[in-house]
């Protein structure tokens, strides 16, 4: 069985893309600077995921363990791992690169050379790559030669409403059942790998832009029109007769733009 080491265990992390690469077979080792939140994935070794839509689902993820994210332990964890994935924030990415050279010369040093394989799950646009930029200063020129030939930097696009609700066990989490990941098949090195929700693309700008003009607009539009007229939720505006068509229509035609141009 494979490692995924996931950087950031917190209700992202656990809800939605640990949840998927769990669901699809990897042990998923989480790293993280939160001691607590480390030593309580360690001593529970689960947590449910609590999906809450018109029908609710229950989904226990079980196959994790937890390592601090400067640890040796977690350098250990590189030498077995199949794929890296994170969800810490786009602006925290180069704090992780010192801790991802420690594992990648482990890798190297242990002569692996199977593909290894990044997924920055960040709310940024070409995070990976951002992050593969900080990781290549702390390499030096043999280190980088071995990434550029074994070490896959996959940009990609993420969705998923993580809602900050309270459990009577904190590891538990509640998601909305939508979500997306979609990655850039071009970057990766080796065969795509296998994962409960996440499609392979080889036009990942497409997605990144119906995210931001589609998506976002939508939500944008429905908040700012809804403020004005004096609403407090989302679910009052997008309800109102006179709100509704106007966001439905600047989605549409932000749809037809996209497809015109893709």
């Amino acid at each position: 069985m494979k490692n995924a080491i996931h950087f950031g265990a917190g209700n992202i992390g656990r809800g939605f893309i640990g949840l998927l690469l769990e669901q699809s077979g990897y042990h998923v080792v989480f790293a993280d600077v939160n001691q607590v939140l480390i030593d309580a994935i360690q001593k529970e070794k689960e947590y449910t995921v609590f999906i809450k839509d018109s029908e609710c689902e229950s989904i226990r993820v079980c196959n994790i363990s937890a390592f601090h994210s400067n640890s040796d332990d977690l350098t250990a964890q590189f030498i077995g791992a199949g794929i890296v994935t994170t969800s810490v924030g786009f602006s925290v990415l180069p704090y992780l690169a010192p801790a991802i050279a420690k594992g990648i010369r482990a890798r190297m040093q242990a002569n692996v050379t199977e593909p290894l394989n990044f997924f920055a799950c960040e709310n940024g646009i070409k995070g990976t790559e951002y992050l593969k930029e900080a990781v290549l200063k702390q390499l030096d020129e043999n280190e980088a030669a071995y990434v550029q030939q074994y070490c896959g930097f996959a940009n990609c696009t993420v969705d998923r409403i993580v809602p900050p609700v309270k459990s009577d066990k904190p590891l538990d989490v509640v998601v909305e059942r939508f979500c997306e990941w979609k990655a850039d098949q071009l970057a990766v090195k080796g065969d795509l790998p296998k994962i409960e929700g996440l499609i392979f693309t080889d036009k990942l700008q497409s997605y990144v832009e119906r995210k931001l003009l589609t998506l976002n607009a939508g939500h944008a539009i429905t908040a700012y029109l809804g403020a004005i007229k004096g609403h407090t939720t989302i679910l009052e505006s997008i309800q109102d007769p006179m709100i509704q068509p106007i966001v439905k229509g600047a989605m549409e035609e932000s749809g037809a733009a996209l497809i015109a141009k893709h």
